[in-house]
C-alpha cells in the first residue's frame, strides 16, 4: 500500500509541471509500431524513454540503441517494467488481444496510460477497463490519432454546426492493394483473429472511430458480409478476413456504409481511404475538408486548408499535455471502447450472419 500510495503521489505531482520537465516513459513492445511511436516519444519537449520491453532480444536491441540518449532499462517480462519506480506512462503496442491486461495493470500501478488501438478485442475485455479506468486517476489515451487531426476535428466541428444540414448517412472505405506479408514472423498474429480482432477491429477501429465522431452518435445496430475471399487459408492457418462490406444504424438515426478489402488494385479508381458525410444541404469530404452544397450550381467549398501534421507526435503531445495540466485526454476511455466496440459489433454481425444490436454487446458505457 506504501508504494502503490508513492506511485500515484509521484504521478498526480506531474500537474504543473513545465513542458520541459521530464516525462518518463516505458514502452512495452518496440516493434515495427511501437518503435516508430517511441520516436515521437523522444522529440517531445521532456519527453524521455526509460524502460523498454519485448518478448524479441533484436528488436529490442534496436530499440535501446535507438532510445540510447536517454539509458532506457530493458525487459523481458512487461511486468517488470510496469513495477519500475522511474516509469511514470506506459505505452502498450502489442497485439491487440495482450491490451487489457496490460492497460489495466499499468492503470492499477498508478500509471498513466498511452494503448494502441483497440482498446480491447471482446466486449468482456473492454467492459473491465472501462471499469478500471473509470475509478482510476490516471490518464488514459487510446491510440486512435486521427482524433488529433486538427483538420479533421474543424472539419467535424463544422458538420456539428450544420454546415450540411442534420446529417443522414455517412459512407466510408478502407481500402488497399493488397495483403499485409503472408511470410513476416512478427505478423503472424494479425492473420489470427482471436489475437488481432480481426481486420475490422485491428485496422477499420481508427475509420469506425471518426465516423462515430462525425455522426456524434454510437450505431445502435449492424449487419454485413465478408470473409476471406482472395485469400483463403492463405498463410496457412488463417483466420482473419480480407474483405468485407457493412451497414450502421446509430441511435440518432444515421445510416453508415463501411468497407474495407485489400484486394483493390491500385490503378482502380477509388483506392485508399475517404469518409462522405451527407446532409439534408449537402455533403461534407472529410479528409479534403470540401463542403459540397445540394444547391444546382454550387461550387465546392474548401473549409479548412490541408496541413502538414505529423499525428503520432500531436497524439502523444495531447497526452503529455493532459498530464502536465490535468486536463481531458484527446481520445480516452470512452472514445477508445466505443470505437472498439462498433467494429466488434460489425465484427460479430459479419460472424453470425444475422443484424446485431449495440445492446447484445452486453457494455455499459
Amino acid at each position: 500500500m506504501k508504494r502503490r500510495y508513492f506511485l500515484f503521489g509521484a504521478a498526480s505531482s506531474l500537474a504543473g509541471q513545465s513542458p520541459n520537465d521530464a516525462i518518463q516513459v516505458g514502452m512495452i513492445g518496440v516493434g515495427n509500431r511501437g518503435g516508430y511511436v517511441m520516436k515521437s516519444v523522444m522529440a517531445q519537449p521532456g519527453g524521455k524513454v526509460v524502460a523498454l520491453c519485448d518478448i524479441k532480444p533484436d528488436r529490442l536491441d534496436k530499440a535501446a540503441t535507438a532510445a540510447a540518449r536517454d539509458n532506457p532499462a530493458t525487459y523481458k517480462d512487461w511486468r517488470k517494467l510496469i513495477d519500475d519506480k522511474n516509469v511514470q506512462v506506459v505505452h502498450i503496442s502489442t497485439p491487440c488481444d495482450l491490451h487489457v491486461e496490460m492497460a489495466i495493470a499499468a492503470l492499477q500501478a498508478g500509471k498513466h496510460v498511452y494503448c494502441e488501438k483497440p482498446a480491447g478485442v471482446t466486449p468482456e475485455s473492454i467492459a473491465r477497463l472501462v471499469k478500471v479506468a473509470r475509478a482510476s486517476k490516471m490518464k488514459f489515451q487510446i491510440g486512435q490519432q486521427l482524433r488529433s487531426d486538427t483538420r479533421m476535428r474543424k472539419t467535424i466541428e463544422q458538420v456539428h454546426a450544420g454546415i450540411a444540414g442534420t446529417v443522414v448517412m455517412i459512407k466510408a472505405q478502407r481500402h488497399s492493394g493488397d495483403d499485409l506479408p503472408h511470410d513476416s514472423p512478427s505478423a503472424d498474429w494479425f492473420f489470427d483473429a482471436k489475437r488481432s480482432g480481426d481486420v475490422i477491429v485491428e485496422m477499420s477501429v481508427h475509420n469506425l472511430d471518426v465516423c462515430n465522431w462525425a455522426a456524434n452518435s454510437r450505431p445502435e445496430r449492424a449487419a454485413g458480409f465478408g470473409g476471406a475471399m482472395v485469400w483463403p487459408n492463405d498463410p496457412p492457418g488463417r483466420t482473419n478476413m480480407d474483405g468485407y462490406t457493412l451497414s450502421y444504424e446509430y441511435a440518432n438515426g444515421v445510416k453508415m456504409s463501411y468497407t474495407q478489402v485489400f484486394f483493390h488494385p491500385s490503378g482502380l479508381p477509388g483506392n485508399g481511404q475517404y469518409f462522405y458525410v451527407y446532409g439534408t444541404e449537402g455533403a461534407v469530404d472529410l479528409y479534403t475538408s470540401t463542403f459540397y452544397a445540394r444547391k444546382k450550381g454550387a461550387k465546392p467549398q474548401v473549409l479548412f486548408p490541408d496541413e502538414k501534421q505529423d499525428l503520432n507526435s500531436q497524439h502523444v503531445a495531447s497526452l503529455f499535455d493532459a498530464i502536465r495540466n490535468g486536463t481531458p485526454v484527446t481520445a480516452g476511455i470512452d472514445v477508445g471502447a466505443t470505437g472498439a466496440l462498433t467494429a466488434i459489433l460489425g465484427r460479430d454481425a459479419i460472424y453470425k450472419k444475422r443484424m446485431l444490436s449495440w445492446k447484445e454487446l452486453g457494455v455499459e458505457l
